[in-house]
Order: C-alpha cells, then structure tokens, then sequence
C-alpha cells in the first residue's frame, strides 16, 4: 500500500476521534512526532501510545481491536507480551499502538499538545519526550531522529526533564551509554546552533 503523509494524517485524525469518544488517554509518537518536531522523514505507519496501566492491558486491548484488525496472529497475545499492538485502521493503514504503563509514559500522553497537521490537529507527544522515546529506543534510525529534533526544536527542548527521565529509563534498560550518547550530540556543533 503507497501511503504519502496525508494518508497518514488522515488515519490518526480518524483514530483520534474514535478513541477520544472511548474516553483513552493518547497521543502520537513516531513518524508523525518526527514530522512535528525533527527532519520529516518516509514512515508507512501511525504511532500511538495509549495508557493502559500494568494490569489493565486486556480491557484497553479489546476496546481498541473493535475498531481495529490485527496484522499478525495472535495479536493480543503478542501486545501483552511485548506491549505493542500491530494492527491496521478502518482504510488499511498500518497502527502500531504502545501500550504505555509507566509514569513516565501518563506523564508524555499528559504534556502532549494537539498539533496543526495541515489543518488537521493531532494530539503529538512534545520534543522532548520524542528525544527521551527515541534514545531510549536506540536504534540507528532513532539517533538520526534526534538529531533532527535537536537541529529543528532545539530551543524548545526541556534538557532537565530529558536527563532525569532517561536516566531512569537508561537505568532500567541497563544501557547507561544512552545517556553519554545523547550527551555527545548535545555537546555537538548542531546542538550549538540550534541553541542561537
């Protein structure tokens, strides 16, 4: 399925309206926060995350499957094993849903803003969560992603809120080299500039 970015835009603002009247706790990451915040980028999905609680994930999940088709089998299963729900909305496009429990997690869906999204406003985690997300993360892409940010959003970013968040996080994961990584990017020459 080609997808450019209004097909994109299109499927979050119809998953917005839907789980708004379901009363969920949401908001965008991935693709669309990067759109929003850094370099915008190719990216064939939509990127949620939805608070769930620990516990609580099979009420959520089964709210959020009627109105969505699983993309692998045994979707539920593998959503509470990995808290991630791979499905597809209403027109085909593909949804990943996180299924977000941890403080941290209520704490990005709460900050989040709604964002103008050619003149369609979506409910996006802010630059500074997308930086801790995407560290945290740490994959090749995600490093390029935060570069993005920090380039484009780079006066807007709360690098208080981020080294304590991500301190945690790096803790847990047991990957205390996230945070000297992201430590070298911000001491780089393009964290410089975006600071001016």
């Amino acid at each position: 399925m080609d997808l450019d970015l209004s097909d994109l835009i299109d499927a979050a603002s119809r998953l917005q309206h839907e789980w708004t009247q379901l009363g969920l706790q949401f908001c965008f990451i991935g693709g669309l926060a990067v759109h929003r915040w850094g370099q915008p980028r190719q990216t064939d999905d939509v990127h949620a995350t939805v608070w769930t609680e620990f516990g609580n994930e099979r009420p959520v999940i089964d709210t959020l499957m009627r109105h969505l088709t699983g993309r692998i089998a045994e979707v539920e299963q593998f959503a509470i094993q990995n808290r991630v729900l791979l499905c597809q909305e209403s027109r085909g496009v593909d949804v990943d849903v996180s299924l977000a429990a941890f403080p941290f997690e209520l704490d990005l869906i709460q900050r989040s803003t709604l964002e103008n999204f050619r003149e369609i406003g979506l409910q996006v985690c802010g630059p500074s969560d997308l930086i801790i997300l995407k560290a945290f993360a740490n994959r090749p892409h995600d490093w390029t992603d935060i570069r993005g940010v920090i380039v484009r959003s780079g006066p807007q970013l709360d690098w208080t809120l981020i080294d304590q968040e991500l301190r945690v996080l790096a803790e847990l994961k047991e990957e205390p080299e996230i945070l000297s990584k992201l430590q070298e990017l911000r001491d780089s020459p393009i964290a410089t500039r975006s600071e001016r």
